[in-house]
């Protein structure tokens, strides 16, 4: 059980903190609090190859218009891992919204040609959001987180984007591939979080915890018959849970103590039981 330090990656529409990150392009460190290990990358105990990345995302202005590929395309042209990704809006300015997905069924000639006559924003579907909102971003879907949005990203271990559009700036394209990968279906997006979500490639469970509980993920990497469900997360032996809310002092079955408060980042092992001693509006986001 311990804290991460975020890889920062300042950009021109606001920031990325990558609080999960094996990835040779943006590596998380371990808190300087811990002994030995501490300041070191985060791949000393979860290694190189760690299957998820997290991010903390504040958007000022918008992203680009961009799509990920799916793991066949991605291997195939670009020897590495598709990206698909979820978001959970941690804040969001009055009014604020996001493009997930294209407003109806498009050819690539039709995307094409409005691409080169610079008609593209009327081609989106905009989504309006609030904090607690969640949407589920497969590999293919066409999206833009837009400005006054600060949000949690839950993705593939990729660093793989394609865009379509910029908005004016003057930042390379990749239209010719993002073409080749992009999917008109996109999943509906999913207002007010239920607290759970899963697909192959990462869980995530949205959870309230009051002083006397305890943390536990074995429970959530098995199925109702009590078999081994794990994620690819979990099969490394390290999971993680990022604080969305409050203060907690925490205590491990194998002797650790820990304060975290909101925005702090925790790698634990799966095997980790976790008893929360004191908690003050406690809301931790599990990251399978």
């Amino acid at each position: 059980m311990l804290k991460t330090i975020p890889y920062v990656s300042n950009k021109v529409w606001g920031y990325e903190h990558w609080v999960v990150s094996a990835h040779a392009v943006g590596q998380s460190l371990i808190d300087t609090s811990v002994e030995f290990i501490g300041g070191k990358k985060i791949n000393t105990i979860v290694g190189d190859d760690y299957p998820v990345i997290v991010k903390i995302i504040k958007t000022n202005n918008n992203l680009s218009v961009q799509v990920h590929p799916d793991d066949t395309y991605a291997k195939q042209v670009e020897k590495t891992n598709g990206k698909t990704e979820c978001w959970y809006i941690l804040n969001a300015e009055p009014k604020a919204r996001l493009v997930c997905g294209l407003n109806k069924d498009y050819t690539k000639e039709d995307l094409q040609k409005a691409i080169q006559t610079n008609t593209i924003e009327s081609f989106l579907r905009y989504i309006p959001v609030s904090k607690g909102d969640f949407l589920f971003i497969p590999a293919g879907t066409v999206h833009a987180i837009l400005g006054g949005i600060r949000l949690l990203e839950i993705h593939q271990a990729s660093d793989l984007s394609y865009r379509l559009y910029d908005w004016g700036r003057s930042r390379e394209l990749h239209i010719n591939k993002a073409l080749d990968v992009v999917k008109n279906a996109a999943p509906e997006p999913v207002a007010r979080f239920s607290g759970a979500f899963n697909c192959p490639y990462f869980k995530v469970e949205k959870v309230d915890i009051e002083a006397g509980a305890k943390i536990v993920f074995t429970e959530a990497l098995q199925d109702e018959q009590g078999n081994k469900n794990e994620t690819p997360a979990g099969k490394t032996g390290w999971v993680s849970f990022f604080v969305i809310s409050g203060t907690a002092n925490l205590e491990s079955n194998s002797g650790e103590s820990l304060t975290v408060k909101i925005n702090d980042t925790v790698m634990v092992r799966v095997s980790e039981i976790i008893s929360v001693i004191k908690a003050n509006n406690f809301s931790i986001m599990k990251i399978m």
